[in-house]
């Protein structure tokens, strides 16, 4: 299989009906087409930029010589609007978009969001819940005889029986749900050019079932007869606790987790099965990670860089990334909270040079373009071309992070290259500002002083984002994260650079409250050690469970799935309100919850108006004052601690209205 030379990125124009994926009969009678050979159904808005999941799978097909169109939140009351453009000829791909539908829709208190980020105009309800399931059975019923292929970080999550947070249920492989035919998991370009091509060539749906990064059902009975796996040796596959045991038993799901975890390096996973009543779904070990020479191919399609013309309104995610950069995809840091290594893979697959600077000049001809790219990295700022210097090794090994507990020694955590990436964009022409947007991983960061100094000097409009999530050990365990000491030693090495480069800047530090392991004790010493060091954080996230993270595991289960060895998790929602309020001790309007906190956490002698109290006694004047601050914020909180910045104005935290991730 070859890639074909690839057509130069052309930009768009009003109502020009060739520059967008067709999304409507009349679009693909422009390009002179009678049918499409691949429909895409998106549950975002069709934004054509790379940040885009959908359109990143589109533009990799169209080059391919697929015929591939485009429809976006089609309403899912009736099928009419998928017939738009007639049967696909070879397939339709489902994506529920960018975030999980339920994430998109929902916040950790499971409340419904004020803004869909990914809608025009932020409008809500124009995705359903669960939309992978939703569209998987509109389009079997539209499109009968169609193979039906599911994607996207929503399939890709829920893959194998999983805890839903909403509905606060053990639920199905979302394959089975959705009637699929096919599920593509993690980032999906090699299997679905494999599928698409071996369709294409007249194979049956039913006969394509070794395909890497793909799952599929199959009846009772038929996996006990299982043609040996050609990805592994031995050919054996691993089969997984049954859906039936792992909602009936939590330390079955528990086990379930676990032994996921280890067949999730491409080099060495065995293929995994999962029975689910009289079914059972097969998953084919992950796709192996993109070379940089097809990452170069991604991102030199001929995206639009715009939002289709057809939307007379700003799709609010896409205005936070138009002019950002992403320089690779993965990530080894594999905390439990997050879910990026489960669908981007533990490998850092990165950009060349060539190709960041090519699209940097791509910016440039942008009209709005002012010259400022506003992040320039990934799920992580500081991994680029970082991997291990070991090909051998990184394929047996089967760690599930580089960097905890602690750095690996096989790691290569050369800064170099990412130090050369950044002198090369901020000095080409018409840039006149390179941001670092992405978090910045401090206990990689601090063995490069040299990137520190140029983040500081360079690339910091006065704040920058860390995460040390916690302070108290046991509970950073629980995640995977360094100790708090690395994040202090980041925080004296940003304020030295900071201070050399005559800038008066200050680090904006993320905090979880309500995660696995944490107790309002925790949160009290947490809120403790902020106090001792002047800071006032506004960045707090109220921990969410999202299907398939091990710290969902913990949360549902009470187990830690590595140790064995039972988890605090707080369940009760009153319960991660106080946990958040303790961290927010300083604001007139968490005062009465984080009194009722303290109480309850035996530690009523922290409230008073001595130094060392959190938060003051009640007036007797009832909520007056709480509602009072809530109508009126003060300003900006002093920090006292250097390196630490001045909080800005109150306002949601974005991960209450989530910004876009990179590319799924």
């Amino acid at each position: 299989m070859q890639f074909v030379q690839l057509r130069k990125s052309a930009r768009s124009r009003p109502r020009d009906l060739r520059a967008f994926l067709p999304t409507t009969r009349e679009e693909m009678e422009a390009r002179g087409w009678d049918a499409l050979d691949i429909l895409l159904v998106n549950g975002d808005a069709y934004v054509d930029h790379p940040a885009f999941g959908g359109a990143l799978i589109g533009r990799f097909l169209e080059a391919r010589g697929y015929r591939v169109g485009m429809i976006s939140q089609p309403p899912w009351q009736d099928t009419s609007d998928l017939l738009r453009m007639g049967p696909p000829r070879i397939m339709v791909g489902i994506t529920a978009g960018n975030l999980d539908s339920m994430l998109n829709k929902l916040t950790a208190q499971k409340k419904v969001r004020s803004e869909d980020q990914y809608s025009p105009g932020g409008q809500v309800g124009l995705r359903p819940n669960r939309a992978a399931i939703v569209y998987g059975n509109l389009c079997r019923q539209a499109f009968p005889g169609v193979p039906i292929i599911l994607g996207g970080i929503e399939a890709s999550l829920r893959r194998i029986a999983h805890y839903d947070y909403w509905s606060e249920q053990v639920r199905r492989s979302v394959l089975l749900d959705a009637k699929a035919d096919l599920l593509i998991f993690g980032m999906g370009e090699r299997a679905v050019w494999e599928v698409a091509d071996r369709l294409r060539n007249g194979e049956s749906i039913r006969d394509i079932r070794d395909v890497r990064g793909t799952a599929y059902a199959l009846r009772k009975g038929a996996w006990e007869h299982l043609e040996p796996s050609r990805y592994v040796k031995d050919g054996k596959t691993v089969v997984l606790p049954s859906y039936e045991e792992v909602r009936a038993d939590k330390q079955a799901f528990a086990e379930m987790s676990r032994a996921f975890q280890f067949e999730t390096n491409p080099g060495n996973a065995r293929p995994l099965l999962q029975a689910h009543g009289a079914e059972a779904v097969y998953f084919n070990p992950p796709a192996i990670p993109l070379d940089t020479p097809i990452m170069d191919e991604l991102y030199d399609l001929p995206f639009a860089r715009a939002a289709h013309w057809s939307y007379e309104e700003p799709i609010p995610a896409f205005e936070t990334v138009k002019h950002s950069i992403v320089t690779m995809r993965g990530c080894f840091g594999g905390c439990t909270f997050c879910s990026i290594t489960e669908h981007e893979g533990r490998v850092i697959q990165s950009r060349s040079a060539e190709s960041i600077l090519r699209e940097v000049r791509a910016l440039r001809r942008m009209d709005d373009f002012r010259g400022v790219i506003t992040d320039l990295g990934g799920p992580t700022a500081n991994m680029y071309q970082m991997r291990c210097k070991d090909e051998a090794i990184e394929t047996s090994c089967r760690r599930l992070s580089c960097v905890y507990p602690g750095v690996c020694e096989n790691l290569n955590t050369d800064h170099g290259p990412l130090l050369q990436l950044m002198k090369s964009v901020r000095e080409e022409a018409g840039v006149k500002k390179v941001f670092i947007a992405s978090g910045v991983r401090y206990d990689l960061a601090e063995r490069s002083p040299e990137f520190v100094r140029d983040l500081a000097r360079h690339h910091t409009g006065g704040q920058l984002s860390v995460a040390p999530e916690h302070s108290k050990k046991d509970v950073l365990d629980k995640m995977k994260k360094p100790g708090i000491e690395s994040y202090e030693r980041f925080v004296d090495q940003f304020r030295c650079a900071s201070e050399a480069a005559g800038k008066d800047q200050y680090l904006v530090p993320y905090f979880i409250s309500g995660h696995p392991g944490a107790t309002l004790r925790d949160m009290v010493d947490l809120a403790l050690y902020l106090k001792e060091n002047g800071m006032r954080p506004r960045q707090v996230q109220d921990f969410i469970p999202t299907p398939m993270s091990m710290a969902t595991c913990m949360y549902h289960t009470g187990i830690d799935p590595f140790t064995r060895e039972p988890v605090y998790t707080a369940h009760d929602m009153r319960e991660k309100r106080l946990q958040k309020a303790l961290l927010l001790y300083w604001d007139p309007a968490h005062h009465e919850e984080a009194r009722e906190a303290l109480i309850k956490a035996g530690r009523g002698d922290l409230i008073g108006t001595k130094p060392r109290c959190l938060v003051p006694p009640a007036t007797g004047k009832g909520a007056l004052p709480i509602r009072m601050s809530r109508a009126h914020p003060k300003g900006r909180a002093p920090e006292a601690r250097p390196g630490d910045a001045p909080p800005p104005a109150p306002r949601r935290h974005p991960r209450d209205n989530p910004r876009p991730p990179r590319p799924r």
